[in-house]
């Protein structure tokens, strides 16, 4: 199944106090460009998130927004410094006795000095961490992708749509094509008999110009690689694989063949065809630049 690279995806775990939510935002791109953003003291589990990233992406634009929040009771520590503490006290107690001050040293007081009480992160406990992290993002990636896959099903309508167009014109040419060179002989024939003022026309000489004429516009090839093209592009795009790099180099490919015809063919009604399939392959290569 053919996946967009377009999607959004939003996930959320939570396991005592510990809280992530993740999102994920993507578009084309050509290879697979993946930017994280996410709390500082969580940046070590970063190489983490772009493995499993990897395993369920292969190829676009990828914006990861990681939010964390931890609420328990052990997340928290709260120490005292107490030689910062006896130093203030001493200093106060010289002032007091210097200037004759009243003693109103509390622990309130001592308490409002900077540092002398610090509440602190606990050590987090790394493994706990992740387990509840890859929970929300393997979320995020579900939505992700299922989002692409219901794109990519469109993409996958569309792309049939247009190869039928373009098989139908493929038709039109082939019945078209052994008609010029009979149709070239016959012009031939009456240019050079008007020519020559009704005398005696050298059937041999036609049969040669007919001939090299024939063997100048012939379109067999590139009509049997054009139709095998469309054939090979009916498969890609049912494979369980990604498939956008494939298909850009056929669609590549059908663009020479069909550039080709065009350019062989000298006749004005094969040329509206080739200029059918060329518009409907250009639409076809805008669809793949989504494709993952």
């Amino acid at each position: 199944m053919i996946r967009s690279m377009t999607g959004y995806g939003r996930g959320e775990a939570q396991e005592e106090g510990i809280l992530f939510e993740v999102e994920i935002r993507a578009v084309n791109h050509r290879y697979s460009d993946i930017s994280i953003r996410m709390p500082k003291q969580l940046t070590f589990l970063e190489d983490k998130v772009r493995n499993v990233i990897n395993n369920y992406l292969y190829r676009g634009k990828i914006d990861v927004f990681i939010s964390y929040e931890n609420t328990g009771d052990e997340h928290k520590n709260i120490t005292v410094d107490e030689s910062l503490a006896r130093a203030y006290i001493d200093i106060l107690q010289k002032l007091r006795d210097n200037y004759n001050l009243k003693d109103d040293i509390t622990v309130s007081l001592v308490a409002k000095f900077p540092e002398v009480i610090k509440v602190e992160s606990a050590q987090e406990d790394e493994e706990k961490l992740w387990c509840v992290l890859k929970r929300a993002l393997e979320a995020s990636l579900n939505a992700l992708i299922q989002m692409r896959e219901n794109e990519g099903l469109k993409l996958k309508n569309d792309l049939l749509i247009k190869k039928e167009i373009i098989k139908d014109s493929l038709e039109e040419i082939k019945k078209r094509a052994p008609n010029v060179v009979h149709e070239y002989r016959q012009k031939l024939h009456s240019r050079i008999s008007e020519l020559l003022d009704q005398a005696t026309v050298d059937e041999t000489r036609i049969a040669m110009e007919t001939a090299l004429f024939a063997d100048r516009c012939s379109i067999d090839e590139e009509i049997v690689r054009l139709d095998s093209h469309l054939n090979q592009l009916s498969l890609i795009i049912e494979i369980e694989e990604p498939a956008g790099r494939k298909l850009d180099f056929l669609i590549q490919e059908m663009i020479r063949e069909a550039n080709t015809i065009g350019s062989k063919a000298n006749d004005l009604d094969i040329i509206k065809e080739v200029l059918k399939i060329k518009s409907e392959i250009e639409k076809m290569r805008e669809q793949v630049q989504n494709i993952e």
